[in-house]
């Protein structure tokens, strides 16, 4: 029934007046990255919640649905620990954009996480991608430079779109104003218009 009274008929030029919720068109993002890279954290911020005390990993899939004026960004986290990555190719050639989260202080696990970047980047060539280079705030945080340099982002092609953001997702006391947040936000929206 879509909202509309019992017994009332409607003209059907009626309905062009404004478009109904269902007919906003979808734009999916996938957001991946190795356990506690801050995927959840990041999806908390930008639905306006709190990010949870701790390092609570994701067992599943976490989503959010955030309304613009012109479409619906539906955001998927797939968990990033090793039982759950088998997953991730499984959805990265249905979605518009690849968000890939890093944790800048885990220099043990940046090698898997290069790894696994660079098998998403295999297998859609064409895939915009947004690196979040995560937990820049904290110390022992690698440089944008040796980021670049690790994730052996140098050597990618030309020809597709890969971006490298510095951001502190949760710094202590932040809300969603955090500017990397923000940030990352408003390319995502640059990319999927």
């Amino acid at each position: 029934m879509c909202g509309r009274s019992r017994g009332v008929k409607r003209k059907p030029e009626d309905d062009e007046d404004e478009p109904a919720l269902e007919e906003l068109e979808q734009r999916e993002v996938l957001v991946l990255g190795l356990d506690g890279s801050g995927k959840s954290t990041f999806l908390r911020m930008l639905a306006g919640k709190p990010p949870v005390e701790g390092h609570v990993p994701t067992w599943g899939f976490n989503s959010v649905r955030l309304p613009t004026k012109n479409f619906e960004v539906d955001l998927l986290e797939i968990g990033g620990s090793q039982n759950l990555r088998f997953y991730w190719k499984e959805f990265v050639n249905e979605v518009d954009v690849l968000v890939f989260m890093v944790d800048s202080t885990d220099r043990l696990r940046l090698p898997w996480a290069r790894q696994e970047l660079q098998k998403l980047l295999d297998k859609d060539p064409d895939l915009p991608v947004v690196i979040v280079a995560n937990k820049q705030d904290l110390s022992g945080a690698m440089s944008m430079v040796e980021l670049q340099q690790e994730l052996g982002l140098l050597a990618s092609d030309n020809q597709r779109e890969v971006f490298l953001l510095a951001a502190s997702i949760a710094p202590a006391g932040s809300g969603f104003e955090e500017p990397g947040t923000v940030r990352i936000w408003k390319l995502l929206l640059e990319l999927l218009s």
